[in-house]
């Protein structure tokens, strides 16, 4: 429908000779529902082209474009420069013929056929639990994943593994600590608060580890790093145990320590050799500055140790050698910084342009009763993703960190997120899908079914109409959402969508009197729970049949 109504404009700016190839015709969605069903601002565009008035050219277009009754029942301009379009009834009637037909594929396109793309996201070090920031990009990460399959394209979900260097020694130390306090032989006036991971976590680990591995640990002559690694093991694995637990989806996880030494050393190499570095101060520098950062990156230390910068370079240099069309990274919101000098390191590797996206998730701020819930992570004291999902299950959590752009601060309501109830977002959209299923139920039960011989024409009240509407727009909202890498949009859809059906529950019998009717009305319901699912399952959410 789209693009018949953007080819008809074409032609109307070719029957008025306006000839700008470089403005595309682009239909959108209006914020406002009284300006039209859908629109184009494409006036606008042309406006600064052409030195016209915007409204002046919306109004002609409005005269010249030639679209027939059965596809749209009115065209205006209005004020800056819109041209609004209503669509008829016929075309919002066959969108719910479309909807049954496909399926769970409605709305999916082949826009990314042929192209493979890595999501790495979460990534956090396995030097403890998972926390709330991170539980907000596995919700992330993983929707943009389901986004980018609905939409063509070959995924692969990556967790990056920080398991290499002093934080890893660290870990060790503050371990070897909780091995020693477990058998009362800590030295006198030793405590936890020297060490840099104070969480009990540790102590439940060092309770759990075999004695005589924890006896032989907590000798000074193991090793900090090979403790570290022991420790880091058994946290990933309960990482790893969280996200899938989650719902999250992971098909690889790549260890820092695979890159040293040869990885990284080629690397190096490869920029030194093209130029791209210097040496200060005993100190190699990678000119990040040629690429738009705002000064040039260390790379390797005097001593000669690389810098975490460079493993992290060896490890994007790994993503392009594999081949992927784009590489997609979330990183924590304390990461802004590491944006240009990844993104110039990539180009001088020789990425193409736009090659690496980065996505930065904001701050979470958990409240509960209207105040906030105090975390500090350097004392021990965090709640843990696990402990969220155990609190207020999983879908709520994922939809929750969902209902906002990923990049803004959240503010968690948890006193909302325990409701189960409409005033709860994810309730009340995931009741109506139960709602559904409910009617169908009672239909069937009644001897009433709907089919391909619904009389579709009978739809035709103010309510039925928003709803239709409701689901015609759903294939670009979710290739829109995939295309700016914005989850947040479907939850805005599926909640907009629940209201649309609720309304047209209260309003018009579903199962009445008169058997076409009812059929019709029961075919709008299925092909209302169709999208509703869908959209779900783009978020990672469920979709029951009954609440």
């Amino acid at each position: 429908m789209r693009e018949t109504i953007a080819a008809a404009v074409s032609e109307a700016l070719r029957r008025l000779d306006i000839v700008a190839p470089d403005v595309p015709v682009t239909i959108e969605r209006p914020r406002d529902a009284s300006h039209g069903d859908i629109a184009t601002p494409v006036a606008m565009s042309l406006a600064k082209k052409l030195k016209r008035n915007p409204i002046e050219i919306a109004e002609a277009i409005a005269r010249t474009v030639e679209l027939t009754a059965d596809v749209v029942a009115g065209v205006e301009a209005v004020k800056p420069g819109f041209i609004n379009f209503r669509l008829a009834l016929p075309v919002l009637q066959a969108t719910v013929r479309d909807v049954i037909g496909q399926g769970d594929a409605y709305g999916a396109s082949r826009d990314g056929a042929g192209k493979s793309v890595q999501v790495e996201y979460v990534s956090a070090n396995p030097t403890g639990p998972l926390v709330i920031v991170s539980a907000r990009a596995a919700a992330v990460g993983n929707s943009i994943l389901n986004l980018l399959d609905f939409s063509g394209y070959a995924t692969q979900g990556e967790y990056y593994v920080n398991d290499y260097g002093k934080q890893v020694e660290a870990l060790g130390e503050s371990f070897r600590f909780r091995l020693k306090e477990r058998f009362g032989k800590t030295a006198a006036g030793e405590s936890i608060e020297q060490y840099q991971y104070p969480g009990n976590y540790l102590s439940t680990l060092a309770t759990a580890v075999d004695e005589r591995d924890a006896k032989e640990w907590m000798d000074a002559a193991f090793a900090a790093s090979s403790l570290g690694r022991e420790a880091a093991g058994h946290l990933l694995s309960t990482i790893r145990a969280d996200l899938a637990a989650y719902g999250a989806r992971f098909d690889g996880y790549f260890g820092e320590s695979s890159l040293h030494p040869e990885a990284i050393e080629a690397v190096r190499k490869r920029l030194v050799d093209g130029g791209h570095t210097y040496t200060e101060d005993g100190a190699l520098f990678f000119r990040s500055t040629a690429y738009g950062d705002d000064k040039d990156r260390v790379i390797q230390k005097g001593d000669g140790e690389p810098t975490y910068f460079l493993a992290d370079v060896a490890y994007h240099a790994s993503k392009l050698e594999r081949g992927y069309y784009r590489a997609i990274g979330l990183l924590g919101p304390d990461h802004h910084g590491h944006v240009p000098r990844m993104q110039a390191a990539m180009a001088a590797l020789g990425a193409p342009k736009d090659w690496l996206e980065i996505i930065i998730v904001g701050w979470v701020r958990l409240l509960e009763d209207g105040k906030p819930v105090s975390m500090s992570k350097r004392a021990g004291e965090f709640i843990t993703m696990r402990e969220l999902i155990d609190d207020v299950g999983v879908d709520v959590a994922k939809y929750f960190f969902l209902m906002r752009r990923a990049n803004s601060p959240l503010d968690f309501d948890l006193t909302l997120a325990r409701k189960q109830s409409d005033e709860n977002p994810v309730y009340y959209v995931q009741y109506a899908h139960a709602r559904i299923a409910s009617v169908v139920r009672f239909a069937e039960e009644r001897g009433i079914a709907a089919g391909a011989g619904a009389d579709l024409a009978k739809l035709a009240e103010p309510e039925e109409r928003a709803l239709m509407l409701h689901l015609l727009h759903f294939p670009n909202v979710a290739a829109g959402a995939a295309e700016a890498r914005e989850p947040h949009r479907l939850t805005t859809y599926a909640q907009e969508l629940a209201t649309a059906f609720h309304q047209f529950y209260h309003a018009c019998r579903i199962v009445g009197d008169d058997p076409a009717l009812s059929a019709a009305r029961l075919e709008l319901a299925r092909a209302t729970r169709t999208v509703l699912k869908n959209s779900l399952h783009l978020l990672g959410v469920s979709a029951p049949s009954s609440m």
